[in-house]
C-alpha cells in the first residue's frame, strides 16, 4: 500500500491574513509528517511553521489590499527529512534569519525570538525572493520513529 513511501511528496495550502492562519498550519504540517514513517521531529517542525506563519501574519497584515496575495504554506516532506517554506506578498526580507546577528536580540523581547528559535533548530533555514514577495524556509532532518514496544 505504501510503495510510494520514499517519493517526495508536498502540500501547499493559502492561509488566511489573521492569527487563525498559526492553528491551521501547525495542523497541516502535523498531518504531513504524520503520513512519513521516518520523519522529522513534529514538535520542533509544528513550532518552527508556526513561528514562520506568525510572523508573515504579523508583518503582511497591516500591508494586505484587497487584491493581496495569501500568505501560503507549503511542506515538502523529503527522504532526509521534511522543508517547510511560508510564502507572503511582503518582499522585505525577514530580520536576521541568515546573517550574524549585528545586534542580537533581546531574548525577552516579543520580536525576534521566533527567527532565533528557527535558526537554533533547524538544520538549515533561509528566504528567497519570489515573484510575488517572498518565500522563508527552514529544513528539519529526519530522525527513526521511536520503537513501539511489542504487545
Amino acid at each position: 500500500m505504501h510503495d510510494r513511501s520514499h517519493a517526495p511528496a508536498s502540500w501547499r495550502i493559502a492561509l488566511p491574513h489573521s492569527a487563525a492562519a498559526v492553528p491551521v498550519a501547525r495542523a497541516l504540517v502535523r498531518t504531513a509528517l504524520a503520513e512519513l514513517e521516518h520523519t522529522a521531529d513534529g514538535d520542533t517542525a509544528e513550532l518552527l511553521t508556526a513561528e514562520l506563519v506568525a510572523n508573515a501574519v504579523e508583518h503582511t497584515a497591516v500591508e494586505r489590499t484587497a487584491g493581496g496575495s495569501p500568505i501560503e504554506l507549503v511542506v515538502e516532506l523529503l527522504p532526509t527529512g521534511c522543508q517547510v517554506e511560508v510564502h507572503d506578498p511582503d518582499p522585505q526580507p525577514p530580520g536576521d534569519l541568515t546573517r550574524p546577528d549585528v545586534e542580537p536580540p533581546d531574548p525577552w523581547q516579543e520580536h525576534g525570538r521566533g527567527l532565533l528559535l528557527i535558526r537554533a533548530l533547524s538544520s538549515s533555514c533561509g528566504h528567497r525572493p519570489t515573484g510575488s514577495g517572498k518565500a522563508v524556509w527552514f529544513r528539519l532532518p529526519a530522525v527513526p520513529a521511536p520503537r513501539r514496544p511489542s504487545e
